[in-house]
């Protein structure tokens, strides 16, 4: 009887344990994610932790400055890839490679750079932000999600969210301007539009905070470059949207290229560990930029590929995105004792985490789908459109020559009058230019049957050909006003784009003066990455706007802006300096020892157009501040309001911006600090109310050197434009 019961329980637990290994936890959906994690992680070998933490690249890279051997022979127990197709095809049968032929069948990631749209390209962040609109952002990267994800890309290097303040970096054209509040604000718009409520969705994916963090600061606009950032300013100018978007719930991170004041941003244990994962307890991962590990070795920091794989390992970077420093070294710097496998562990658990979340273990392949379906949805198109529409900014309007509604005749040229390809931006994605409606088509479809439109090159965006000017001149004089559409092309801001200068080639501003010199009305278009240099053009525009890249849109809602058919309502996110020699300039600027001295001897020391500036058709007039209260204590709240009315003669949408200022503080702090703002529609004889709730623990303290938060009593000023209000905080 023993040996039968033996025998018996012996064929159970050979069954048990086939059923195991066949059913294994971290393949049963009804299992808590922790749990799936742990189990998966200890069936794995050291080899397959390591390959869990590198990332190749699949289809085409059109990144010109991602210079790398193509990986045609993907492992099967690769980690993740940069995927560059724009339908799910490749990707799923890689996918298949992996979950079949790896011994575990843990699925990839796939990540691709979603910056400003998918297929429907919205306008580049620098714009949005001048739309003042985070739920409109949110739905925007909701529509970049959908078209990605719908195409085989489950995780977007996005958003961008470097506090910038010098144009001639290129990479302004992607992040949100200036400010470090109005970043924060469109970080945690995006991270919930890529992200949505449930990450798994096949319309949503996973967000990545980039760059971590100083990127915006390097040297002389000069990209790659070392940047001197001290800790106080580390954390009152550059750590605000990062902090904000982890608190969001984003996904990942990205480290920086830039050397941070001696510690090159992907070898640094503070911001990477001991803020990132100890303070902010973000329990994602974090992929190193293009080639920014083994680029500790230029960065003079790492004498090879291995020293470089361990700085940045030990760091806090998890994933090694095109580097070749995890596969060939990390596993020998494990068995050398030099990582300890405790944090192999740790970093492998977080990738599995993102996966989990994702839901690629359950739903590793996308669903098949045609273009039809995933691509240019009426709905995606409205909200590129109205993007689009609330990111013009008005910078001039003189003597109301906008809007252009009583033209006969109209001469639009330049060279953006007639491009697709360039009104894209930077970082286009799977855009496709011939989908792109031009100004001139734009403006001939608007003007339809109430004015003849006419066009005329007039020269190219560079060079010294004036053989097109003549024609120009010819087309102007026949007509009743100028629209001169100038600016830059799309790969003159983005990654590695630099510009010593921010003015207009030479050649663009000769055929304005030329157009000029015919007396006719010139309204100026600028389309643009980055704020430009104007103080020739300015003097000879009766007016002004800047459409940036607006993306697919094109000059559709530009032709809207021009009809008056559309109220501009942009406001600035970043300042257009009066020349390149201001830079940097900016409006939360620190207090200067001699307000009264220190100025510019050759050029005026204010900007040419402020952070905030744009105008509007209608007017508006702002009553006076009115405080709930004047004196408070610590842990009690008050209420500001202001009157706005419309007292102009259409409708417009005015965005009022609250400033707060710390006259006294025992860290000095910039001039006047954006802690708030709000966007309102106001008819025309309307008067609406906009109120700033005030938490002072939160809107009227700084930060130290060390990210810690401090409130001082005593007085803080409430500035709204010209308007200000003081308060005062006591024990």
């Amino acid at each position: 009887m023993k040996k039968v019961t033996l025998l018996l329980s012996l064929i159970a637990l050979t069954l048990f344990s086939g059923y195991k290994a066949e059913n294994p936890l971290y393949k049963d959906a009804k299992q808590p994610i922790e749990k799936r994690i742990e189990d998966l992680l200890a069936r794995m070998t050291l080899e397959e932790k390591v390959m869990q933490l590198n990332q190749f690249t699949l289809g085409r890279n059109d990144n010109a400055n991602n210079m790398a051997d193509p990986v045609n022979d993907i492992p099967a127990q690769i980690g993740s890839l940069i995927y560059f197709g724009s339908n799910a095809d490749l990707r799923n049968k890689v996918q298949k490679k992996a979950m079949e032929q790896s011994r575990l069948g843990i699925p990839i990631i796939f990540g691709y750079d979603v910056i400003h749209g998918f297929r429907t390209i919205y306008p580049i962040s620098l714009a949005q932000a001048c739309a003042w609109n985070p739920k409109l952002v949110e739905q925007a990267c909701g529509v970049a999600a959908q078209e990605a994800r719908m195409s085989g890309v489950d995780w977007t290097f996005s958003p961008m969210i470097d506090v910038a303040r010098d144009g001639r970096w290129g990479r302004v054209a992607e992040g949100y301007g200036e400010d470090p509040y109005t970043n924060a604000v469109f970080t945690v718009a995006s991270v919930k539009g890529y992200q949505g409520k449930d990450m798994s969705s096949e319309k949503n994916v996973a967000a990545c905070l980039k760059h971590y963090v100083g990127y915006g600061a390097s040297e002389a606009g000069r990209d790659y470059v070392y940047s001197e950032i001290s800790r106080q300013t580390l954390w009152d100018t550059y750590m605000l949207p990062y902090e904000q978007g982890v608190k969001a719930g984003a996904a990942t991170l990205m480290s920086s290229f830039n050397d941070i004041s001696g510690t090159p941003g992907s070898a640094n244990h503070y911001t990477l560990t001991e803020v990132l994962k100890n303070r902010w307890k973000h329990d994602g991962f974090v992929v190193s930029d293009w080639g920014s590990i083994e680029q500790l070795r230029p960065q003079g920091v790492a004498a090879n590929k291995k020293e470089a794989a361990l700085k940045a390992f030990i760091a806090g970077v998890e994933m090694d995105m095109m580097n070749r420093c995890y596969d060939n070294h990390l596993g020998q710097l494990v068995t050398e004792g030099k990582v300890p496998e405790n944090l192999l562990n740790d970093a492998v658990r977080r990738v599995l985490r993102v996966k989990f979340r994702l839901g690629l273990f359950d739903r590793p392949y996308t669903r098949t789908t045609t273009e039809k379906q995933r691509f240019y949805l009426p709905e995606s198109m409205k909200i590129a459109e109205q993007l689009a529409e609330e990111s013009i900014v008005l910078l001039k309007n003189q003597n109301k020559t906008l809007p252009l509604n009583k033209a006969a005749k109209i001469a639009v040229i330049g060279p953006i009058a007639q491009t697709k390809w360039h009104l894209l931006g930077s970082w286009a994605a799977q855009g496709n230019a011939e989908d792109v409606t031009t100004v001139v088509d734009a403006l001939k479809a608007e003007y339809k049957g109430k004015a003849e439109v006419t066009y005329a090159l007039g020269c190219d965006f560079d060079g010294q050909d004036k053989k097109n000017f003549e024609e120009a001149k010819n087309v102007a004089a026949n007509a009743d006003v100028v629209v001169l559409c100038l600016g830059e092309k799309k790969n003159w801001s983005g990654e590695n784009a630099s510009r010593s200068t921010i003015a207009l080639p030479q050649i663009q501003e000769e055929l304005a003066v030329e157009l000029k010199k015919l007396g006719k009305p010139v309204i100026l278009v600028l389309s643009s990455g980055r704020p430009l240099e104007l103080n020739r053009l300015e003097p000879i525009s009766d007016a002004i706007l800047t459409m940036w890249h607006p993306g697919t849109p094109g000059g559709k809602p530009l032709a809207r802006v021009l009809s008056g058919r559309v109220n501009p309502s942009g406001k600035l996110s970043m300042t257009f300096p009066y020349s390149t020699g201001q830079i940097p300039i900016y409006y939360n600027y620190r207090q200067s020892a001699r307000p009264h001295q220190g100025k510019y001897q050759d050029i005026q020391s204010t900007p040419l157009y402020e952070f905030a500036h744009g105008l509007s058709y209608t007017t508006f007039q702002y009553g006076d501040l009115k405080v709930s209260a004047t004196q408070i204590k610590r842990g009690e709240k008050l209420t500001v309001e202001i009157p706005v009315s419309n007292t102009g003669d259409r409708d417009g949408v005015e965005t009022v911006h609250w400033f707060i200022q710390d006259p006294v503080s025992t860290i000095s702090r910039p001039i006047k600090e954006l802690k708030y703002f709000e966007k309102q529609l106001v008819k025309k004889g309307e008067t609406k109310i906009y109120q700033f709730d005030i938490d002072p623990e939160r809107d009227l303290s700084f930060v130290d050197g060390d990210g810690k938060r401090f409130l001082e009593t005593g007085d803080y000023n409430i500035l709204v434009k010209n308007k200000k209000i003081k308060i005062e905080i006591v024990d």
